[in-house]
């Protein structure tokens, strides 16, 4: 296996893998972070997010997320090594706009951007969440009292345009990010003729649009409402 993992194709194959599992977790994230625009009470956003810590199988995929996240971006490097150690003299090429995307030419410095997206995330929300529960408070929602997690996500947004500004920049990158490694993922897999790159390149597209309007969204709300 891991010699299949330090070939070209096994490579591929890693990323792909990884790539398509964070695709599916920032589709469900995403979806639960639009209950935020959805109910000013909070009582949905915190119904969704007590659901998300305290679900068995959402505790299982916890650490099994994590290890993609750190996969994908330490392979990515390793990748983006690996094809300088191969081309260490440029050669002449095409205008790189006439064969490729410009999204698609520069991933490595978008997924660098959404890195520092994601950490900004994992500091003001995932952490307090998951490692300091003690210093949020607390709001009974259907008889039961649980975190008040609506409370630690729209005061940030409320008290800082300057936070809401960095976060649509945070989404519209992850948009641009995901729409070449969506159709891309799929196309390492095999799925490589013209009629389904095609459709690929399409829902990759719109999913990618999806993403980065929805998470821009959020922060647009609270900055205009409030």
């Amino acid at each position: 296996m891991s010699n299949f993992l330090m070939t070209s194709i096994g490579r591929k194959f890693l990323m792909s893998i990884t790539g398509l599992f964070l695709v599916g977790f920032i589709g469900v994230h995403l979806s639960i972070n639009l209950l935020l625009i959805f109910d000013d009470s909070g009582e949905l956003f915190n119904l969704g997010a007590n659901f998300m810590a305290t679900n068995p199988m959402i505790k299982v995929m916890e650490p099994i997320l994590g290890l993609g996240f750190v996969v994908h971006i330490i392979w990515s490097f390793f990748l983006e090594y690996q094809n300088w150690k191969a081309r260490p003299v440029k050669y002449e090429q095409r205008k790189p706009g006439e064969s490729s995307s410009w999204a698609s030419r520069n991933m490595l410095v978008l997924g660098a951007l959404v890195l520092v997206f994601l950490v900004m995330h994992i500091i003001d929300f995932f952490w307090v969440v998951k490692f300091k529960p003690h210093e949020m408070t607390t709001v009974i929602v259907g008889g039961a009292e649980i975190e008040d997690t609506y409370t630690l996500v729209a005061s940030l947004f409320k008290a800082s345009s300057v936070y809401c500004f960095f976060y649509v920049i945070g989404g519209v990158l992850l948009g641009f990010h995901l729409s070449h490694g969506f159709w891309s993922s799929f196309q390492t897999l095999g799925l490589s003729n013209k009629n389904w790159l095609k459709r690929l390149q399409f829902i990759g597209t719109l999913y990618a649009i999806i993403i980065a309007l929805g998470f821009s969204a959020i922060p647009l709300y609270f900055l205009i409402k409030f």
